[in-house]
């Protein structure tokens, strides 16, 4: 087994399942310490007895949507990990529906969690890893962060948004020896929204873990901070 990432300490935000679930097992394969949060205590304890086979890994609930609720995560963090060498921002959701049947609020669940939450994330893990002398912020974002479609305005918002985001932050931190990068994958074989479905055509997310985990393995004289990806054979237009 290959622990290139022995005696680092990483937070994956919404790894009870999906995505982050499979970022936090890859990370925790290559040796490193792993953090994950999710919206409930249940689901939490459930993942952290799971993944405790693969390595070192502790759980805290937390909405990361919620500032105070995204101290407290960093907190625990601090306190358990004394510091923090990598940080995932996996934590979304996806409301689809026209502007016209889009709610206030569920507007405002997108925009929080899949943006605000991503910026609290993220500015709270800064001076942790300044002190260590850097780091790597990942930001899970999407190809909906690029191609519009109907139903998506605040998902599409979102991501377009984080992907903006990450690219100023990218310059922002860089010179503190603080690498950041977003993946955007396609269609994912996940239960993310009520447009998911299992399609052997999909992405897995152990898929999306292991372009993850090779950004990781990069030298650090080198950035990729975008990565694209699609499905290599979706269904035909029609079929």
């Amino acid at each position: 087994m290959d622990t290139f990432l022995s005696g680092k300490q990483a937070l994956v935000t919404g790894a009870t399942r999906g995505i982050g679930r499979a970022i936090a097992e890859d990370l925790l394969r290559a040796g490193a310490q792993v953090a994950i949060c999710g919206r409930t205590k249940d689901a939490v304890h459930r993942a952290v007895e799971e993944l405790s086979v693969f390595g070192s890994v502790i759980g805290e609930p937390a909405d990361v949507s919620n500032w105070e609720s995204a101290e407290h995560l960093f907190e625990t963090v601090r306190e358990r990990f004394r510091g923090l060498d990598i940080l995932v921002n996996n934590a979304g959701i996806g409301i689809f529906r026209s502007i016209a049947e889009l709610s206030v609020e569920q507007w405002r669940q997108v925009i929080d969690l899949n943006l605000n939450g991503v910026f609290y994330c993220s500015r709270l893990a800064i001076p942790l890893m300044q002190a260590r002398g850097g780091g790597y912020i990942i930001h899970i974002s999407s190809l909906a962060g690029k191609n519009a479609f109907p139903g998506g305005a605040a998902y599409n918002a979102s991501k377009f948004g984080l992907n903006g985001f990450s690219e100023a932050m990218m310059q922002d931190l860089r010179y503190d020896n603080i690498r950041v990068s977003y993946v955007m994958p396609g269609s994912v074989d996940t239960d993310f929204s009520a447009r998911s479905g299992a399609a052997s055509w999909k992405i897995a997310p152990e898929d999306v873990a292991q372009v993850v985990t090779s950004l990781l393995r990069m030298p650090e004289r080198t950035l990729v901070s975008r990565v694209e990806m699609r499905p290599s054979k979706p269904p035909r237009a029609g079929n």
